[in-house]
C-alpha cells in the first residue's frame, strides 16, 4: 500500500509541477509520395488517368465514397433515398465548406455532375443521369432515362467530384490551374513536370488532416522511385516496378504494400485501320503474345493472365479464360486473313520503362508469326490524345474498374458512344455488344446482369477489338516511419489519415 501511494504521489508531483510526460517520435509536417507520371489535370472533370486522380482525390470529394471492405458509404451526401426505380433524391451534409470559405450547397451539386455530364473526358461515369433537380439548398433528385445499378458507385467515383459553382464560373482558366474543392487538403502550388504542393484544410468537415503539407513528386523512373524511396527523399512511392520489388522487401526501413487491383493491361487495336479491320488478324495477333513469358520474364511474376478486361474483384467477372498461346494457329490465322508473309504496324506505349518492355516483348513475339512491329514510344498526355484521335494501330493500355462494377468497363470501352477520348480507343461499334451493355447497366436484377455480362464477353472473345493480357498487382513502397498508409485497389490512395515519423 506504502508503494502505491508513493507511485502516486510521484503523479501528482508531476502533474502539478507541469512536468512533461514522455513524448512519442516527432512527426514530420510534411509527407512526400514520388509516382510515376504528372498530373494531366487538376480539374477533376478533366483529368482521369490514375496520376491525376491520385491528386485531384486529396482535394475534392464526391457525394458517396467507398470503405475498406468497398461498401458504399455517404460523404458529401448525408442521406439518400430511392424515391422510385429511376430517382434518388439525396440530401447534402451541411456545414461543409470549401476551401474557399464558401459553402457547399445542392447548388454546387447539380452544377458538378451537370458539368461532369458535359465533359467529353468523363461524362461516362454519370451520363446515366437524365436530370439534375434542386429541390432546396440542402437536397437534389437525381432522374435517370431507366433503372441504373451502378448509380452510387459512379457517384463516389473521383471524377464526379463536387466543385464550387461560383468559384468555377467565376474564371475556369483559374480553376484548372488553381483548384477549389472541399476535400481535406487545399492546392497551393504546381511545378509542372516536378510537383504538386498541397497543404491540410484545418476546415475540414471530418477533422483536420494529420499531416500538414503534401508534396507530390513526379518521378518517371521507376528505379529512381526506388531510389529516392530508399535515401529519404520520399516517404512514399506508388508502382514499384517488378525488378526493384525485391529491393524494397529486403531494406529493414522500407515497407512493401501489396493488394490484389481491378487493373487489367492489355492491347487496343483500332478497328478502323487496315489490317485491324480484319477479326482474324486481332485473333492472330492474341494467339501470337505468350502472356506467361511476359509475366515472368518482366513483371517478375507479378500478376495473372487475363480473359477479360474487367479483374477477378469486379462485379460481372465471367471466369472466361485467356486467349492460349499458340504461334502455328496464329500464322494459320493470318493465312486465311490473307497475311501469310505478314504486314508491317506500330504499337504505341507511354513513357514508362516497365510499359515499353512488355511492348517490346510483343514486338519479339510478333516477329515469330511475320509481323513487322515497330515501338514508338511518346509522354503520357500525348499518348493519351493521340490514340482517343485513332491515330494509332495498336496501343498498350491499362484500365482500372475504379467502381468495381463492370459496367465502368464496358460501357467505357466497348459501347459505341464512347469512341475515342472517352475510352473506346479501339473503335467498335456493335449493336449486339450495345444491347448487352444497355442490359447490364439498366437491370436491378444481379442475376440478369451477370448473365448479360457473360454473354457480352463470349462476343467480345470473338470479336477480339482488346487483347486482354494481365490483371496487375497494386502495390507501393513505404518508409517503416509511415503510418496509416492504406492501399486502395482501383490505386486512388487517400492520405489524410497518413503520418510520418522524423
Amino acid at each position: 500500500m506504502k508503494r502505491f501511494l508513493s507511485a502516486l504521489l510521484v503523479t501528482a508531483l508531476f502533474l502539478s509541477t507541469g512536468m512533461p510526460a514522455a513524448a512519442g517520435p516527432a512527426r514530420k509536417d510534411t509527407l512526400t509520395w514520388a509516382q510515376g507520371a504528372d498530373v494531366t489535370s487538376l480539374d477533376p472533370h478533366i483529368g482521369k488517368e490514375t496520376p491525376a486522380v491520385m491528386v485531384t482525390n486529396q482535394i475534392f470529394d464526391t457525394l458517396f465514397t467507398t470503405d475498406a471492405d468497398g461498401k458504399v458509404a455517404g460523404q458529401i451526401a448525408e442521406s439518400w433515398e430511392h424515391l422510385s426505380d429511376t430517382q434518388l433524391q439525396i440530401r447534402v451534409r451541411k456545414g461543409i465548406k470549401f476551401h474557399d470559405g464558401s459553402d457547399l450547397t445542392a447548388r454546387d451539386v447539380k452544377f458538378s455532375l451537370d458539368r461532369a455530364i458535359a465533359s467529353t473526358a468523363v461524362s461516362y461515369i454519370v451520363n446515366f443521369i437524365k436530370e439534375v433537380r434542386l429541390v432546396d439548398d440542402q437536397t437534389v433528385v437525381i432522374e435517370t432515362a431507366a433503372p441504373y445499378a451502378a448509380a452510387l458507385r459512379n457517384l463516389a467515383h473521383p471524377s464526379s467530384a463536387i466543385v464550387p459553382e461560383a468559384y468555377v464560373k467565376a474564371d475556369e482558366a483559374r480553376f484548372r490551374l488553381n483548384p477549389v474543392g472541399s476535400g481535406p487538403y487545399k492546392f497551393v502550388e504546381w511545378k509542372q513536370g516536378d510537383a504538386i504542393k498541397l497543404a491540410a484544410f484545418d476546415a475540414y468537415y471530418a477533422g483536420a488532416p494529420k499531416t500538414a503539407n503534401l508534396v507530390m513528386k513526379v518521378v518517371p523512373e521507376a528505379a529512381q522511385r526506388t531510389i529516392a524511396l530508399e535515401t529519404g527523399e520520399v516517404d512514399i512511392a506508388t508502382d514499384i516496378q517488378a525488378n526493384d520489388v525485391k529491393r524494397v522487401r529486403e531494406n529493414a526501413n522500407l515497407e512493401l504494400l501489396e493488394k490484389a487491383g481491378l487493373s487489367c493491361w492489355y492491347v487496343s487495336f483500332n478497328m478502323k485501320k487496315k489490317p485491324f479491320d480484319n477479326k482474324l488478324v486481332r485473333q492472330a495477333i492474341r494467339h501470337a503474345i505468350d502472356v506467361e513469358t511476359i509475366i515472368d520474364a518482366i513483371m517478375y511474376g507479378a500478376g495473372d493472365p487475363a480473359g477479360a478486361l474487367i479483374a477477378p474483384g469486379v462485379f460481372g467477372y465471367s471466369g472466361h479464360k485467356p486467349y492460349a498461346y499458340d504461334v502455328e494457329l496464329a500464322r494459320k490465322l493470318l493465312k486465311e486473313a490473307g497475311y501469310a508473309d505478314g504486314f508491317s504496324c506500330t504499337l504505341w506505349v507511354n513513357d514508362n520503362q516497365v510499359r515499353i518492355e512488355v511492348c517490346q516483348a510483343i514486338q519479339a513475339m510478333l516477329l515469330e508469326v511475320g509481323i513487322q512491329c515497330e515501338v514508338k514510344v511518346m509522354e503520357f498526355g500525348s499518348f493519351i490524345e493521340r490514340c482517343a484521335n485513332g491515330e494509332h494501330d495498336m496501343g498498350y493500355f491499362g484500365w482500372t474498374t475504379s467502381t468495381a462494377d463492370a459496367d465502368y468497363t464496358y460501357y467505357s470501352l466497348v459501347y459505341s458512344t464512347q469512341v475515342g477520348a472517352p475510352g473506346n480507343r479501339s473503335f467498335i461499334q456493335d449493336p449486339k455488344v450495345n444491347e448487352l451493355v444497355n442490359l447490364g447497366r439498366n437491370s436491378t436484377d444481379e442475376a440478369v446482369r451477370r448473365k448479360a455480362y457473360s454473354d457480352l464477353e463470349d462476343i467480345l472473345q470473338d470479336v477480339s477489338n482488346n487483347a486482354p493480357l494481365f490483371y496487375s498487382t497494386i502495390n507501393a513502397g513505404a518508409s517503416r516511419k509511415v503510418q496509416g498508409f492504406a492501399l486502395d485497389p482501383a490505386g486512388y490512395h487517400k492520405l489524410e489519415n497518413v503520418t510520418a515519423e522524423q
